[in-house]
């Protein structure tokens, strides 16, 4: 009976944190996708304007984790430091994801402010939930095998509800501004609802889980934690580094099937979905390779997969119009190879830094994974903030005009194949070169549960 009772417990334990981040999943999948297309073929900015709105949305996004992280650290209830947080900032990013996707019947100059006004609000909602949720794993378990688990339970409801969101925008975005209205408010209900029962379900392991610390301490105070800490700044840099190769090959992906590969639009919109699904698988396959092998064996596997992946996208040509059945069949079967190799690889980025972070912040006597956490996520959102601006403002300059749609100049076509294929294979290869001086023993196998 009391075997029976623990495994539920755990069980319960791994699904109502899997919720925690099915929202905020569903939220940057379709986000990262389908915003950049929206701003340019929807909402009639231009591709520097996108780019401009795109870095906003990083920028204050990163700027507002300091604050929320030192908030939520002091924060003292009944239901813990994080669970407060989660539960009040579910449905106001609900409102906030809805309202992102409408399109207001101004001048253009207009649409951008409305659009900048609803940025902040959105990602200051999403920082508030998903900061102090991010903090937990360090928390409510001193296991890495535990730890290991939570995350992949994490990244397992993200990219699932990244997969629903996904396949909602199958179906809705081809009826233009309508649709997206629709994609924004049935989105919204979702992330609210996941977040709420998040709170719920956890609330009898979080009012146990281990308090951050209190003490107050200076932006100087916390550089010089963060430079003492050197697992801390490789877990960092490995996080920036795949993460930013993941994000630019996410914005342009779309731009790239259609344009560069030019695929219709059911091929196009259903490639996402592909790169869910082997995500997903990918998370189970690297967890189990990091449960046997380590998790830094776990990362250089990944990478290579990931390596091949882009070096096929390079290489892929456009869509053999009018060369029959059998060349349009291999075509395609090249395609998914490509897209699920990308998923499997690419799903490293999601699980192997948040499951080397723990391992980051027990190396500081303090543990304060708030702390932590939230300057791991504001170096990484400051880095892709910037590296979005410069992607939109380097598309224009190729040529890229939004108003031409799939009719591009050979500059933009170039440019948009490079940043699928080599930007992001430079970045994982010098994320690989920032591992290397890993502790071994944090690179061993974890203990199964």
């Amino acid at each position: 009976m009391g075997a029976t009772f623990a495994v539920r417990r755990q069980l319960r334990l791994y699904l109502a944190y899997g919720l925690g981040d099915a929202g905020t999943g569903l939220a940057a999948t379709l986000l990262g996708f389908y915003l950049f297309p929206f701003f340019t073929e929807v909402a009639g900015l231009s591709a520097g304007f996108a780019g401009a709105m795109l870095m906003v949305i990083k920028v204050w996004d990163a700027l507002s984790d300091p604050l929320i992280g030192w908030l939520s650290d002091r924060t003292r209830t009944a239901w813990g430091a994080r669970l407060p947080w989660i539960a009040g900032a579910a449905v106001p990013l609900g409102f906030c994801f809805a309202a992102i996707w409408w399109v207001p019947y101004e001048t253009p100059g207009q649409r951008l402010g409305y659009y900048s006004v609803t940025a902040v609000l959105l990602m200051t909602a999403y920082t508030a939930m998903n900061l102090p949720y991010a903090a937990l794993p360090s928390e409510l378990s001193s296991s890495a095998s535990v730890r290991t688990h939570l995350n992949a339970a994490r990244f397992t409801g993200s990219l699932i509800a990244g997969f629903l969101g996904l396949m909602m925008a199958f179906s809705l975005v081809r009826q233009g501004a309508v649709g997206y209205e629709r994609l924004g408010m049935l989105g919204g209900v979702l992330i609210a609802g996941s977040g709420l029962f998040c709170a719920l379900g956890l609330g009898p392991f979080a009012r146990h889980a281990l308090g951050p610390a209190t003490h107050l301490e200076t932006i100087r105070v916390q550089l010089r934690r963060i430079a003492g800490n050197g697992r801390f700044r490789m877990v960092l840099g490995l996080y920036l580094l795949l993460w930013y190769a993941l994000q630019l090959m996410q914005t342009v992906s779309l731009l790239f099937l259609r344009v560069v590969l030019h695929l219709g639009d059911n091929w196009a919109l259903a490639m996402p979905m592909v790169f869910q699904l082997s995500a997903i698988l990918g998370l189970w396959l690297w967890g189990q390779v990091a449960q046997r092998r380590g998790r830094i064996p776990a990362l250089r596997w990944g990478v290579a997969l990931w390596g091949i992946a882009l070096l096929l996208a390079l290489l892929l040509p456009p869509f053999p119009t009018g060369m029959g059945d059998v060349w349009q069949g291999l075509f395609l079967t090249l395609l998914v190879l490509t897209i699920v190799l990308l998923g499997l690889g690419g799903s490293t980025a999601f699980l192997i830094p948040w499951s080397l972070l723990p391992d980051a912040i027990d190396a500081d006597p303090d543990h304060p994974a708030g702390f932590y956490t939230a300057w791991m996520v504001l170096v990484q959102k400051l880095g892709i903030g910037l590296g979005i601006f410069v992607l939109g403002i380097v598309l224009e300059l190729s040529g890229y005009v939004a108003s031409q749609g799939v009719n591009q100049p050979a500059g933009a076509v170039v440019m948009i194949r490079l940043c699928i294929s080599v930007l992001p294979g430079t970045l994982i290869a010098l994320g690989l070169i920032v591992m290397r001086h890993w502790p071994r023993r944090s690179a061993q196998p974890v203990s199964a549960l």
